[in-house]
């Protein structure tokens, strides 16, 4: 659990965290279903593909804006606009005004707004957060955002109906307070005298200079790569082993119990492993730092990757119930394996003078992993589904040899360290 030592802003913004990730899961799916009654399926698509490009170039100016302005102003911005923007949502879904094109303008912007704060948010737990407290602080934080999908999924799908609008004023009420939270709580974390040399040089030019420094960086782009190949295999729960489960999985008998003997189709089947996994991931987590007590970082990057592509690897090509929920089992223990450590290398990794920038970049991971999952449904097509399992298997081949070169340059930084340290103590 968090130990009494944590700054305060890293409680805040993990429970914040939970708050938003519960908001987006409860919410993100329904306004899909309501644009599509607003305007047919094919517009409701265009309509959210726009969102996540707005999204993305959200991310990108909170990026710059947290390294220049300081990470507090920055997520006061998108959270106290988000909330208002959710406020407008749910006044436009109300008994006294309905508007379709109301509702995606606020949709949008909130959805965008927030965008901006996500670099911000990622930089703050990185600035006050150690190297002894990274991984128990990232662990923690990956099991509250298991257990918001979990309870947003549930909430979401229940209240939808005649609750839409009491569900999103709802939404609006729990923004308002991440908002007045972070107005009221939380403390300014940006290193000293950087934002003001950076504003120094002018908006425009930091901005562009500093996205340019970044994308040349090799170590960032090693993770980035590392991380959309692990995001390449783990979404292919959403893409290609969903399109496999439900045309090859014929209705299966699960259970012999008496007289009860539950059949399962391959869409019921894939419920039951997102489940799976997910409930294993919010039982497990917590203990993750007893249970791998004896791993060192390298060993539980390298076995959790093994595990959880091994696990994806059974999913792309078999039929066999239990088999496919013991591969749940397998790929979930190596997820709780590697997550914590992963996202501690990174923050290791990531210079402290641009440390939004860097996460900001690095988010373009999970947008090319939407391309690849749709490029692997074709590719499904194509070859036979051993051969998917195959290719998930140099996905995970592919991630492990480059986090073994990213161990290697934070042992080289690690080395330099001290050095520079008595460099810097000498000079006069």
């Amino acid at each position: 659990m968090i130990t009494a030592d944590v700054h305060r802003n890293l409680k805040l913004r993990i429970g914040v965290g939970f708050v938003r990730k519960f908001l987006d899961i409860m919410l993100a799916p329904l306004m899909v279903i309501h644009f599509s009654h607003l305007y047919g399926a094919a517009t409701a698509g265009l309509l959210t593909l726009s969102i996540a490009v707005a999204v993305v170039g959200c991310t990108f100016v909170g990026g710059h804006m947290s390294d220049t302005l300081g990470r507090r102003p920055t997520l006061l911005v998108g959270e106290t606009g988000s909330a208002a923007a959710l406020v407008l949502l749910a006044l436009a879904n109300s008994p006294w005004w309905h508007s379709g094109t109301a509702t995606f303008c606020c949709y949008l912007l909130s959805t965008s707004l927030f965008g901006i704060a996500v670099p911000a948010n990622d930089a703050m737990m990185v600035d006050v957060s150690t190297q002894e407290t990274r991984a128990q602080i990232y662990t923690i934080n990956y099991w509250s955002i298991n257990l918001a999908f979990l309870m947003g999924s549930l909430v979401g799908g229940f209240v939808y109906g005649r609750y839409f609008f009491y569900l999103l004023a709802g939404a609006a009420v729990l923004a308002s307070v991440i908002a007045l939270v972070t107005l009221v709580a939380i403390s300014e974390t940006a290193p000293r005298g950087h934002t003001a040399a950076a504003q120094d040089r002018g908006w425009l030019k930091t901005l562009l200079n500093g996205y340019t420094a970044a994308l040349r960086d090799s170590v960032l782009a090693r993770l980035i790569l590392s991380a959309l190949l692990i995001r390449s295999i783990e979404i292919q729960i959403s893409y290609y082993i969903a399109v496999r489960l439900s045309d090859d999985f014929g209705r299966q008998q699960l259970l012999a119990v008496g007289g009860w003997r539950p059949t399962v189709d391959g869409v019921e089947m894939l419920g039951i492993l997102r489940a799976a996994n997910t409930l294993i991931v919010v039982c497990l987590a917590l203990f993750a730092a007893w249970l791998f007590r004896r791993l060192s970082d390298r060993q539980r990057i390298f076995g959790g990757i093994g595990l959880f592509t091994a696990g994806y690897m059974v999913w792309g090509a078999s039929n066999a119930p239990w088999l496919l929920l013991a591969a749940a089992v397998v790929l979930t223990i190596g997820e709780i394996m590697s997550v914590p450590i992963r996202q501690v290398l990174l923050a290791d990794l990531v210079p402290a003078g641009d440390r939004s920038r860097y996460m900001a970049v690095y988010q373009i991971n999970v947008q090319l992993g939407m391309i690849v999952g749709s490029l692997c449904v074709t590719i499904g097509v194509l070859i036979p589904a051993a051969g998917m399992s195959v290719l998930f298997g140099v996905f995970g081949a592919g991630a492990m040899l480059l986090y073994r070169s990213l161990f290697r340059v934070r042992d080289a930084q690690a080395a330099a360290e001290p050095v520079l340290v008595a460099q810097e103590s000498a000079q006069p």
